[in-house]
């Protein structure tokens, strides 16, 4: 009985192998068909895939407890007959598992066969391995023609049978060849662009990149495509860059796509009324959805969150061209070349503060000041050795850092800590409170972590407070608590934090700890976007706009302006409103700059509001429309108190323009406009000067002049003798014009009468006063 068992079930497994094999068959056949390729899962796969498992659409779900107990209660009440059958099921399981696994060891995946043109053995299938000089080659080769075309052998031995062809057409060796050297002059010019910082090597590399551009590189097309868009070491040409990046476009080019689509959304080089905007959070051409945007926003806040480092990035101003030209004593936060030059002047006789603070500049750049981590360096050694505490906890960052300069050593860095933190440095306890969280150098240690975070904390260091935040989010050496997270983030995002603000965004987008608001998540993650490393390119902009390479930096500024920054919004629009780019159509300025100035007020930027409201008001770019001027003055009085349109919105109700004229809110809305800033106070003494007169003017046509006479009563009002009192007013008025003409008659005749002067003769003698 139990062999005829088996035998069943060798049968009824060999009927299933053989349906499984026909089914795989023709699954192959038609995956052949479409040129689709399939994998096999590894061993690994294979054995996590065990008893208790089950595998549901690609994911591996564990049975439950429940199942497993159960099972092992049902085996422990099994007759000895039924252990025996379950024990033949189960070789006989192995022995189909085993063939099965045969099978599919010898079903492989057919690598495609390389023939043989021309040669000894044309198309012949090439071997490999095959043995050429002693030595074997698992692939095509060059090796032994000067000419370096790939070639193979049919036959193991090539020695012993000569037997050979060419892997590739001439045709097809001449463009893996040019290709080839393509790549060398890339890499020679990105070499060059990467180890210098001046201008004239930079040229040099961008002429490599050019000539293998040339040779059609695709990364060498990007990086010149993107130069001869922006000028940077090329002479700008808006139409060059644009067939180069429609040619990158066809190739499949992420980069090429991204800048043809700007170059369409902006109007430049191509035929577009006005700029097509992407974004869903500002619902510019796109139905607007928080969701969406949050998405998007938080993909990108990803990367730059994970590019923050210990010593953080480079500082990036953000100087708005508009507020330059308002308030030119205004300072821009570029430090002058003069001044930078003193403070290296005080560094170098000794001056700490001096050597801290150009440090600092040279760590971060900004300013006007390059980052250079080797002057950084130097000037934080100096310091350090003159027993600066601040220059031992940054010196102690670029230990634990390391970089192409310094190099990486836990051990000294958290010497600098010790002796920074022993001194009361918050940076210092912050960084030895990272070496206790991370384990670097020392033991991990929550306690002494969360000892110095909270020391730094106290005197308000960021990266302190960022710390413990972390650790009450994560429950990591204290219980977790969301309050105490959110009260950290919150400290630190105050002092500007860009970890700070990413945190803060993934609680919001998620409702951890606060009620979940996309809104607030989309803004917050929107701030940590924009302070990328391609926020870089707003200093970039704004140097080659004061060189007075206007044309380059708007275009930089209108990329960065569809990213969202507001900065780079307002400054496109101003250059545009000033007519100072010559590449954007004169038909086509205003109409530009009114949509940017618009996307700026969207964000909040007073000055682009007032000038939304001057754009409808004077009809700059669109059709006069007074109302609409009214609407957007408001706004800014309103939501931005700003005199200015405090002042303006005085003078419409002055005049009745979109709104009924109303001289009491004229009034009201002058005053409003002194009290708001003192600048407006001599612009609004003069307005109410006319104010008043119109007023009185308006008064005296309203009024009977006549009838209000003929009812005056002098007598009553004055008295009986008000004839003489108005007599010898006039009088004493006359006498005092008579004298005041009389006095400048007089000054008027007396240099006419004057003669030179006599001078002063000695006293005799007796008159001196003894020597």
């Amino acid at each position: 009985m139990d062999l005829r068992k088996r035998l069943a079930l060798l049968l009824c497994a060999a009927a299933l192998l053989s349906c499984g094999l026909a089914t795989a068959d023709e699954e192959g056949s038609q995956d052949e068909s479409l040129d689709s390729k399939t994998s096999l899962p590894s061993e690994e796969q294979v054995g996590d895939r065990s008893t208790g498992t089950r595998v549901v659409a690609g994911q591996i779900f564990h049975e439950s407890g429940e199942s497993d107990s159960h099972t092992e209660d049902d085996e422990s009440f099994r007759s000895p007959e039924e252990e025996k059958e379950s024990m033949l099921e189960e070789l006989n399981s192995l022995e189909m598992s085993n063939l099965l696994n045969k099978n599919l060891e010898d079903v492989e995946i057919q690598k495609p066969v390389l023939t043989a043109i021309g040669g000894t053995a044309d198309s012949e299938p090439c071997h490999f391995p095959f043995l050429f000089l002693e030595k074997e080659y698992a692939e095509c080769t060059a090796d032994g023609r000067e000419d370096g075309r790939l070639w193979c052998a049919t036959t193991y031995d090539y020695k012993r049978d000569q037997k050979w062809g060419f892997c590739e057409t001439e045709e097809q060796s001449n463009k893996r060849r040019q290709m080839q050297e393509a790549e060398d002059v890339y890499q020679t010019g990105m070499k060059i662009l990467n180890e210098s910082s001046k201008k004239a090597q930079k040229k040099e590399a961008y002429q490599y990149l050019l000539k293998a551009a040339d040779m059609n590189h695709t990364k060498a097309m990007e990086k010149v495509s993107y130069a001869l868009l922006f000028g940077d070491y090329l002479k700008q040409n808006i139409q060059s860059a644009k067939e180069l990046f429609e040619k990158l476009t066809e190739e499949g080019s992420p980069k090429g796509q991204t800048a043809l689509g700007f170059l369409y959304a902006s109007g430049l080089g191509v035929n577009s009324s006005q700029a097509k905007g992407y974004r869903y959070w500002g619902g510019i051409g796109v139905l607007q959805s928080c969701e969406s945007a949050l998405t998007h926003y938080r993909l990108v806040a990803n990367h730059v969150a994970s590019d923050i480092s210990l010593t953080g990035g480079t500082v990036v101003q953000r100087i708005r061209l508009a507020d330059e030209v308002e308030n030119t004593g205004m300072a821009s936060g570029m430090l002058e070349e003069d001044l930078i030059q003193y403070y290296q002047f005080l560094a170098e006789k000794g001056d700490v503060q001096a050597q801290v603070g150009l440090g600092q500049l040279h760590l971060h750049g900004g300013r006007g000041v390059e980052q250079n981590h080797q002057r950084a360096f130097e000037y934080f050694n100096q310091a350090a050795n003159a027993g600066n505490s601040h220059a031992m906890a940054f010196l102690g960052k670029l230990y634990s850092e390391g970089s192409d300069i310094i190099p990486q050593s836990n051990e000294t860095a958290l010497q600098y800590f010790k002796k920074a933190a022993d001194m009361g440095n918050p940076v210092g306890q912050s960084g030895l409170g990272m070496a206790y969280l991370y384990g670097r150098g020392v033991p991990v240690n929550y306690e002494l972590a969360l000892k110095y975070f909270q020391k730094a904390a106290e005197q308000g260091w960021v990266d302190g407070q960022l710390q413990l935040g972390s650790m009450y989010y994560n429950g990591i050496g204290v219980k977790r608590d969301y309050k105490q997270a959110l009260k950290y983030f919150n400290l630190a995002s105050q002092g500007g934090h860009i970890l700070a603000f990413y945190n803060l965004a993934q609680m919001h987008a998620t409702g951890t700890g606060v009620m979940r608001s996309c809104h607030t998540a989309v803004e917050l993650f929107k701030n940590v976007c924009e302070r990328g490393r391609w926020s870089e390119r707003l200093m970039t902009a704004y140097n080659g706009y004061k060189d007075g390479d206007s044309n380059a930096a708007v275009v930089q500024y209108l990329l960065l302006a569809e990213q969202g920054y507001e900065v780079a919004q307002s400054n496109a629009a101003f250059i545009l409103d000033q007519k100072e780019a010559s590449i954007v159509g004169e038909n086509e300025t205003y109409p530009q700059a009114l949509l940017h100035w618009n996307r700026a007020a969207s964000q909040g930027y007073t000055v682009a509001r007032i000038k939304l409201g001057d754009y409808h008001f004077y009809g700059f770019g669109t059709d006069v429309d007074y109302e609409t001027a009214f609407i957007h003055y408001r706004l800014a009085s309103e939501q931005q108190h700003s005199a200015q349109a405090m002042f303006n919105l005085g003078y419409m109700h002055e005049k009745g323009l979109g709104i009924k004229q109303d001289i009491h809110l004229a009034k009201r809305f002058y005053d409003m406009a002194a009290e708001a800033s003192p600048d407006a106070q001599v612009p609004v003494f003069l307005a109410l000067c006319k104010l008043g007169i119109v007023y009185s003017l308006q008064y005296v046509r309203e009024t009977n002049i006549r009838e209000i006479v003929s009812h005056l009563d002098m007598d009553q009002l004055l008295g009986p003798e008000w004839d003489l009192y108005l007599m010898t007013i006039i009088a004493l008025l006359l006498g005092t014009v008579i004298a005041y003409r009389q006095r400048q008659h007089q000054a008027i005749l007396r240099p006419v009468g004057l003669r030179p002067a006599v001078p002063q003769q000695e006293p005799p003698p007796e008159h001196q006063p003894p020597q």
